[in-house]
């Protein structure tokens, strides 16, 4: 019995000891969250100031299909292709995947590593160790084996599992990138995609000037066949006719780019994708811009920040450990004999536990400062996470604040461009008018026509910031306002190994957990 408890005296120290952390607790560091956004409509400042909360974080929930606001089916589509195929995307998810293999390979030290082995042993022993004088000859001789072997490290001060600590939350950042990756990628597709009937608006517009600088062209040469003008109004109107397809070319170049840019985000070379040209309509989309402090559960940069911090803080946990001693324990149980046919035999039974190969305590006594430079280098990292914490927080305050200016402000310049389109059109009939009856001369119309292709190149400009600005006030609020899914329906966080993973769509089939 005295046997027995010698024998596992250190396991039972080990359990005694395990769970002792030296690291410091995380908590998360504070930032300063307005009540209200500035920029926000008056009306929404005094319901936020009213409903204000604490954040809690919520990055996992599910974003859901924002895009679907805009109602256009031809952005749905190609929403779900670029999820699809998306090289980005994919890289994402393979980090992701990288980071969940390193938590499991860090959460693997957490419990004893069993391996088996069978073979012979060529080995001749000292005359010591068989009881015999010095001098004596001892034979050489073959012996068998068949064991299992057991390796453990008691988590005595908590080093294993801050080890388990940093990779699950690095795990979870990588979650969070990824989330990061996801929204940047459907926001830039909808931004392109606006670019691109953008473009077709632009394109639309010229090929009617062009057509409209024809029509004049015909009444001028006519009117200097007839001799009512001179050749100077036939040269100014050749001129802008010239001008006008010039600018079309242009116009079709640069709708070419977008459309290029827009099919490598769809994970396409630009020979393999095409869209048919359709003008940008009005977009009309009003965004509510909700809580700031929301802002902190929904962005996923910031949810990046968060647990970059984390992990950098169970990093200290580690090398301050590193200050405590560390325990090994080791044993095997199996079988040894001199002869291969009676190597499993009940009387070739045989175990080893013990300071030779069992119960090992270790501390290093002097290594020159290299610890003590270790846990101040962990210090130091997780004060710069902290600094980039709440740096990504006043950035995304700002992103928001910006993208509520200027949907405010573009929804108030497009009003006017408006007005002013349909004024300058009044005005370049009425020149069109007097120029036939000889009130006015050719170059008042062609000053009229000018000031109408620009109001209306305007108009269509400002129609497509505002559609931008209300896809990156969606991306600024981290993609999504809605509630999450009740607990049960599709789209839920689903738990494995203690680690949150995403749902399945609209993710990448790469993305899935084997």
């Amino acid at each position: 019995m005295r046997a027995m408890q010698r024998t596992f005296a250190p396991a039972l120290l080990a359990l005694a000891l395990a769970g002792c952390s030296v690291g410091p607790a995380y908590e998360r560091a504070a930032v300063a969250v307005p009540d209200a956004y500035k920029e926000a409509w008056p009306a929404a400042q005094g319901e936020a100031a009213s409903q204000w909360k604490v954040a809690q974080p919520a990055e996992q929930q599910p974003r859901g299909q924002w895009w679907r606001v805009f109602g256009d089916e031809t952005l749905n589509r190609l929403q779900e292709e670029a999820m699809a195929a998306n090289q980005d995307l994919r890289a994402a998810a393979a980090r992701l995947r990288q980071a969940r293999a390193l938590y499991r390979d860090a959460r693997a030290d957490l419990f004893p590593h069993v391996d088996a082995a069978v073979g012979p042993t060529r080995q001749r022993p000292s005359p010591a160790s068989q009881g015999m004088p010095d001098g004596a000859d001892s034979r050489a001789g073959t012996l068998w084996r068949a064991q299992v072997g057991l390796a453990y490290e008691a988590d005595l001060f908590g080093r294993i599992s801050a080890e388990t600590e940093a990779a699950q939350a690095g795990a979870e950042r990588s979650l969070a990138l990824f989330h990061s990756v996801q929204l940047a990628l459907q926001a830039d597709v909808a931004a392109s995609y606006f670019l691109l009937r953008e473009m077709d608006a632009v394109q639309a517009i010229y090929r009617e000037t062009v057509a409209l600088r024809q029509r004049s062209l015909e009444l001028v040469q006519r009117r200097y066949d007839e001799g009512d003008i001179s050749e100077l109004d036939l040269a100014r109107s050749r001129a802008e006719l010239a001008a006008a397809r010039a600018d079309e070319m242009g116009a079709a170049r640069r709708r070419s780019v977008a459309e290029h840019a827009l099919a490598t985000l769809l994970g396409k070379a630009p020979a393999e994708f095409s869209l048919p040209p359709r003008p940008l309509e009005r977009v009309d989309v009003t965004i509510p811009a909700g809580l700031p402090s929301a802002l902190l559960e929904r962005r996923p940069d910031i949810a990046a920040a968060e647990r970059a911090m984390a992990q950098a803080n169970a990093r200290i946990g580690v090398a301050q450990a590193a200050f405590f001693p560390r325990l090994e324990l080791t044993g095997m149980l199996g079988h040894e004999s001199a002869q291969l046919g009676n190597l499993f035999e009940w009387s070739t039974r045989t175990f080893l536990f013990g300071p030779l190969a069992g119960a090992i305590l270790s501390l290093p006594l002097f290594d020159g400062g290299r610890r003590d430079a270790q846990r101040e280098l962990a210090r130091a990292r997780h004060e710069e996470e902290v600094a980039a914490y709440r740096q990504t927080v006043l950035n995304a305050f700002r992103e928001v604040e910006d993208s509520l200016v200027n949907l405010r402000v573009l929804r108030g310049q497009t009003q006017a461009q408006d007005e002013a389109v349909q004024a300058s059109v009044r005005a370049a009939d009425l020149s069109q008018l007097q120029y036939r009856e000889g009130s006015a001369s050719y170059l008042e119309v062609l000053d009229a026509d000018r000031s109408v292709l620009q109001r209306r190149l305007a108009a269509v400009q400002l129609r497509g910031e505002q559609a931008r600005a209300t896809v990156g006030l969606i991306r600024a609020l981290g993609g999504g306002w809605d509630a999450p899914n009740p607990p049960g329906e599709a789209g839920t966080i689903q738990e494995k190994g203690d680690l949150k993973t995403p749902p399945a769509a609209p993710y990448p089939d790469s993305l899935s957990n084997e």
